[in-house]
């Protein structure tokens, strides 16, 4: 028998190279421990244990999830412990001992915060921060996923449309470790709420979509609202960059305001002087379209998924923050081209119709004058048989309501719209204007039916009935409640998502 020598083998195996191990490798892989909770918060742990998330919803706690106790001004979280436990809640953070694991603190909201600085703190993850009157929660998602396919998941962001004073640390507290990315919304109401917000956020990126008259009840002019939204600039990290739109009216303004914080401009949009320009946009057959834009050391070309002219100038937006980040331009192209609507902000529903299928598009979660007219024009762009608007009211307009509500004839008409169900106190300023002659003939006889509600209003479509190739358009203020109607007409059977 033939004995073989062991020698080179050993020798072999004695020349392999240890894996690298880099600093990130060394970060935790649990989201939270019980001991870094409360280092984080200053509160004190009952026991050892781990955290897979957090929430602040009784009703939204997973397996794993550290509860938040909230107070409120009518409600005490502490009154839901016990049902996120049986949720499945590792442990909660309270301000009074319970007989599960917690973190017992003084105040609970402070906790949050404090949790959520420690979580901006131990990540290197570049922060990327989002507002705008229009399209900041799409624009955030879209950022999000065009990181999140470069770095191989290792992006983060703020979910829903988190972007409140309790939103915002919330989201922050959920950036693990290890995040390479993470990708911020920030939203107003008054003046004074950005500048609150991005000083937890202390973006790297500020990014703010457009201006236009969303929330002009409380802060009286445009030109205020662009001073309330460039607070995000002062939240900036030392040579952070501001990317603002070239072709708004207020650039110089908003420009002004990222100069006064320090910050390097990168501009988007049509205009000569942007810096990501737009050069051509070929429309495609699926209602999308295929860009190519100018970076000034190169050109790009991509494909936008998402239909509207809305979508070609919210794509040179991500492009812009994309390259501020350091982020793959190309994986940011192929993320536009898949990516879908989201629900209540552009999500198309093939509906059961009388003779075959109808296009439902649900854009039901916000609206303001300037989102109203370019979905009502990307409506008109949309190949149908019959155009069918379902338009609810536009808050937080203030005494421009009437005026604002009543000029949205013209855009029906030019989208030549068949029908509208109009829905909401305000939209009677625009239901009188179509109800008198000269408006019905700028309107081109269109017919119309005024609701106060989204009952009243599914009556109202069921009546008017639809038909195979009509395309709906369901567009509102949140609080209108149009997510109802959309739920009524796409939850049928035979219905569902496009795409």
């Amino acid at each position: 028998m033939r004995r073989v020598r062991a020698g080179p083998a050993v020798n072999a195996h004695r020349a392999l190279r240890p894996w690298p191990v880099r600093p990130r490798d060394r970060l935790p892989l649990a989201l939270w421990d019980a001991e870094s909770l409360a280092a984080a918060m200053g509160g004190t742990a009952s026991e050892p244990f781990q955290a897979s998330g957090v929430e602040i919803d009784s009703r939204d706690v997973r397996s794993g999830d550290l509860f938040f106790a909230l107070g409120g001004e009518n409600t005490d979280g502490h009154r839901f412990v016990d049902k996120a436990f049986a949720a499945g809640a590792a442990a909660a953070v309270v301000e009074r001992p319970i007989d599960w694991p917690h973190i017992l603190v003084d105040d609970t909201g402070a906790a949050l915060r404090a949790l959520a600085a420690a979580a901006r703190r131990r990540s290197a993850a570049v922060r990327i921060g989002v507002t705008g009157s229009v399209g900041k929660t799409g624009v955030k998602e879209a950022i999000f996923v065009a990181l999140d396919r470069a770095s191989r998941g290792q992006a983060h962001r703020s979910v829903r449309s988190y972007n409140n004073h309790v939103g915002v640390p919330l989201s922050l507290a959920r950036m693990p470790a290890r995040s390479r990315f993470g990708v911020f919304e920030m939203g107003m109401n008054h003046a004074g709420e950005i500048a609150a917000l991005t000083d937890q956020v202390r973006p790297d990126v500020a990014v703010i979509t457009t201006i236009a008259p969303a929330h002009i009840e409380n802060l009286g002019s445009e030109e205020a609202i662009a001073d309330a939204k460039a607070e995000i600039f002062a939240g900036l990290e030392p040579g952070g960059w501001a990317v603002i739109p070239a072709d708004s009216p207020h650039f110089e303004r908003l420009a002004g305001h990222a100069r006064a914080a320090g910050a390097r401009i990168l501009s988007f949009g049509r205009a000569a002087h942007a810096d990501v320009r737009l050069l051509d946009a070929i429309p495609s057959a699926n209602g999308g379209a295929l860009v190519t834009a100018d970076l000034g050391d190169r050109r790009v070309c991509y494909s936008v998924a998402e239909p509207g002219e809305h979508w070609i100038a919210n794509s040179l937006c991500v492009m812009a923050a994309v390259r501020a980040a350091e982020g793959d331009l190309a994986a940011a192209g192929l993320a536009l081209a898949e990516m879908g609507g989201l629900k209540g902000r552009g999500a198309r529903h093939r509906v059961p119709a009388s003779g075959g299928h109808a296009l439902l598009i649900d854009e039901s979660y916000n609206a303001n004058p300037a989102s109203m007219r370019a979905t009502l024009h990307q409506l008109g762009q949309t190949p149908a048989t019959r155009r069918i608007a379902v338009l609810g009211s536009m808050k937080e307009l203030g005494d421009f309501a009437p005026s604002f509500h009543a000029r949205l004839a013209e855009p029906l008409a030019a989208a030549k719209v068949d029908h509208a169900v109009l829905v909401g106190d305000e939209m009677r300023a625009l239901a009188r204007d179509l109800g008198k002659g000269g408006a019905n003939a700028l309107a081109g006889g269109m017919s119309f039916a005024h609701c106060d509600g989204p009952a009243e209003a599914i009556a109202a479509l069921e009546e008017y009935g639809i038909a195979a190739g009509d395309a709906i358009l369901v567009k509102g203020s949140n609080s209108v409640g149009l997510g109802r109607l959309v739920t009524h007409f796409a939850s049928r059977n035979g219905g569902g998502r496009e795409g």
